[in-house]
């Protein structure tokens, strides 16, 4: 797999292309950096060299307006800094998948919440993603 840094423009249509890039943060940071890729792209087996690689959460970048359509309230965020993000409870697919864990399930979560065919009532909280 090819290392190199590139510009924001460049993830982006890394990203389009369905391809997985590794943003980093921004200096003074924790200096971490995280597994991207488009949801329509989020396979079992990308979901699986993620969590196998990435070694950290399974998370879902949706707009607010998803999260209203899908009922997905925010976490409360004590003391929580500027740069933090905003996380919702977990969820799962209400239906095709078994225990959650699985990166075919956890696949299929991110399918459904990315789908604006599905609804609130196609996802169960709390989940694996």
């Amino acid at each position: 797999m090819p290392q190199e840094l590139v510009q924001a423009e460049e993830a982006i249509a890394q990203i389009a292309a369905g391809r997985i890039v590794v943003v980093i943060d921004e200096e003074g940071r924790e200096g971490a950096g995280d597994l991207v890729v488009a949801a329509e792209a989020a396979s079992s087996e990308v979901v699986n060299f993620m969590a196998h690689h990435g070694r950290g959460f399974i998370s879902l970048a949706m707009t607010p307006e998803r999260c209203d359509e899908l009922e997905l309230p925010l976490l409360p965020r004590r003391g929580a800094a500027q740069h933090e993000l905003a996380f919702t409870s977990s969820i799962e697919a209400r239906e095709g998948v078994t225990t959650g864990i699985s990166a075919a399930d956890r696949a299929r979560t991110i399918a459904v919440a990315a789908d604006p065919a599905h609804a609130a009532a196609d996802i169960v909280r709390p989940g694996h993603v």
